[in-house]
């Protein structure tokens, strides 16, 4: 299976105060799932024919594990190993390592953490998923840490000295891997920070504060807030780490953390991440959401001289969209699936989707295999059409429990995270 085209050019070297600096040492197979939006941070898959058609009952069911409690995270995949962080009784936060064949479990690590956290109830704690580069797994417990272990569950090194998270919606950004590098970003709340550490040791290499928490008078706050994870791309002959935060998108160096533009017009609550091709970054805020899109590579502000289009009210969305051949495609929390034009903005198609589940609401991120998109809603039914200039839906498939997470997927194989077991699915 080839290797996608972005590792490929991440594998480059980055010259840097004279010296040179791998920024991706770890080669990233199609067959793998190592974080939350895969292996290009993008939610696209370089598999094809995967399953389109299954149920709770169907042979497609590879296997079924219960879970013990509720989760929003999603897995990840690393040759016979299955990843899950996981809130378990006595305030554990905990990482679930499973064997991929029979969704047997490994081994648990993890840590108890005592003192409150806010967050929401449709929030579980350990909202964020871990990532891996095939050699150890960093996993964000929020307040209670980072923290990285090697495949059998030893402990390599933690963080707990990071400060806490307090945001009434809670937190769920994930750890983002590259080279010798973790980027985090670390919030929402009054303590919100874009991290950079290192990936053997833990040490910070850089870092970079961001307002955060609420702003106005005590009874008529705005809450801020982003749960976006940095997306590093390669522009022109530099890298960009890309973010979306309240009022902004923006990028840094990841080498220094130095910010290298910023572009106006987000809201103040952003709950899904950036996306980027042909040189054009998408960002979209979430609850009174506005949306923009912005060329990359500019410098400073390029809100006046680089902004391609921007939209002062989109609906309700949660989960992250993908761009495909000139389109942004997304399904909104309300359950409405849309397709943008990429340099313009305007509405190509936008479908309800409604599946037998009791839930059209949406707050997982999409998956495209090709020119199909793969969503999963809350009610447990995976809607899967067409990327394309006219809405094509190819199947519904439901599994009939709740669903927050999103859909990873390696070597042919569906892993879906329900509010009761982790699902398997595979071609008959």
């Amino acid at each position: 299976m080839k290797t996608p085209r972005f590792l490929g050019s991440l594998a480059a070297s980055l010259v840097l105060a004279g010296s040179l600096l791998p920024l991706v040492q770890v080669q990233v197979h199609g067959a793998n799932w190592p974080s939350w939006r895969g292996p290009n941070g993008d939610g696209v898959t370089e598999e094809t024919g995967l399953p389109t058609t299954w149920s709770a009952t169907s042979a497609n069911v590879k296997w079924k594990v219960p879970l013990p409690d509720r989760g929003n995270s999603t897995p990840v995949v690393w040759g016979d190993k299955v990843f899950l962080t996981q809130a378990a009784p006595g305030n554990r936060r905990e990482l679930m390592c499973l064997d991929r064949k029979t969704g047997k479990v490994l081994w648990q690590q993890g840590v108890t953490f005592n003192e409150p956290e806010t967050t929401h109830a449709t929030n579980p704690y350990c909202s964020a998923s871990p990532a891996t580069d095939g050699e150890r797994i960093v996993v964000s417990f929020g307040s209670a840490g980072l923290y990285a272990y090697d495949f059998a569950g030893k402990e390599l090194w933690h963080r707990t000295d990071l400060g806490k998270q307090h945001h009434i919606w809670g937190n769920a950004a994930s750890p983002v891997l590259a080279g010798d590098r973790v980027f985090l970003n670390f919030g929402p709340g009054e303590n919100t920070a874009l991290l950079c550490v290192d990936k053997k040791t833990g040490k910070t290499l850089w870092e970079h504060k961001e307002p955060g928490g609420a702003s106005g008078e005590e009874g008529n706050k705005t809450w801020l807030g982003s749960w976006s994870d940095p997306l590093l791309r390669k522009v022109g002959s530099r890298y960009e780490l890309i973010m979306t935060y309240p009022g902004r998108a923006c990028a840094f160096d990841p080498m220094t953390g130095k910010e290298l533009w910023t572009c106006a017009g987000l809201n103040p609550l952003v709950y899904n991440s950036p996306l980027y091709a042909d040189g054009i970054v998408v960002g979209m805020g979430g609850f009174g959401g506005m949306a923009l899109a912005v060329r990359a590579g500019g410098s400073g502000d390029v809100t006046a001289t680089h902004r391609l289009w921007h939209l002062p009210k989109v609906s309700q969305r949660i989960g992250s969209g993908v761009l495909y051949e000139g389109r942004h495609y997304i399904l909104s929390d309300g359950g409405i699936a849309e397709c943008r034009d990429l340099k313009t903005g305007e509405m190509v198609w936008s479908e309800r989707l409604k599946g037998p589940g009791p839930s059209g609401q949406n707050w997982s991120s999409l998956v495209r295999s090709g020119d199909l998109l793969y969503a999963v809603n809350q009610g447990g039914d995976t809607f899967i059409f067409k990327a394309g200039p006219k809405f094509e839906l190819v199947s519904t498939n439901s599994l009939g429990e709740r669903v927050i997470a999103s859909i990873a997927v390696s070597d042919g194989e569906l892993f879906i995270r329900g509010y009761k077991n982790l699902w398997c699915i595979g071609r008959e």
